[in-house]
């Protein structure tokens, strides 16, 4: 059998990065989707001679998200997995009250309707191939259930994020989709150092592993939620 086909989006740097090349290392052909044209080119360096697609993408355009997703048919035929990875944040010293409309629509439209958008094109490409069917994942965050101060647009995309999940999770049925979401504390990335303080951090790999895991597993079984995060970060309780 052919080597199973991921797409990743956000794949030019942080998790993205890390889970792409801990997808190509373990033999997937992989389409590295992003804004950033020079950061998916260093993701497909890295990974030396592994099969990689380079396209770039502004997921909150469904014109260029449907191009994304022909050349992956064009190129590789079929598509198993999709990582919606891709967001974005506004800063934490901006107050609720003092941020923009422009703000606001930037997160919830690469964060939630990116991911709307993806999901709708892996849908029309996974239930007419055969074999039929495939895997998405979504990063939903530990924002999906608890917020940080000043975040509420990232809060509101990633509670939504995790609607977006169950109802793929339910219309993926009829077409052997199957739909899970991993929801993702401090790791060591480049945006780490965006943190308002210092606070405990884990190794970004661990979670690309994590995403790799759920990819792996045969149709016939889902992790529909997974929380991965360092154990001291303050989440449960009162920290």
């Amino acid at each position: 059998m052919e080597k199973k086909v991921a797409l990743i989006t956000g794949a030019g740097s942080g998790i993205g990065k890390a889970t792409a090349l801990a997808f190509l290392a373990d033999g997937f052909r992989v389409v590295l989707a992003g804004r950033h044209r020079e950061g998916l080119e260093e993701t497909a360096r890295s990974a030396g001679d592994a099969q990689a697609l380079v396209h770039e993408v502004d997921v909150t355009d469904p014109v260029q998200v449907r191009t994304l997703f022909e050349a992956t048919r064009d190129k590789f035929g079929r598509l198993d997995l999709l990582f919606n990875n891709a967001g974005v944040g506004t800063p934490f010293s901006v107050n609720l009250e003092d941020l923009s409309f422009e703000q606001w629509r930037a997160v919830i439209d690469t964060n939630l309707t990116g991911a709307f958008l993806c999901t709708q094109q892996a849908f029309r490409l996974m239930k007419e191939q055969t074999p039929r069917g495939g895997r998405i994942i979504n990063n939903g965050s530990i924002s999906a259930h608890v917020p940080r101060a000043n975040s509420a647009p990232y809060t509101a995309s990633k509670h939504g994020m995790t609607g977006l999940t169950k109802s793929t999770s339910l219309d993926g049925r009829k077409y052997d989709i199957a739909c899970g979401q991993i929801d993702i504390g401090n790791a060591l990335t480049e945006l780490a150092s965006k943190l308002p303080q210092a606070e405990p951090m884990m190794d970004v790999k661990h979670v690309a592993e994590s995403v790799l895991h759920m990819a792996k597993l045969p149709l016939s079984a889902n992790v529909q939620f997974m929380t991965i995060l360092p154990p001291k970060m303050a989440y449960i309780g009162r920290g």
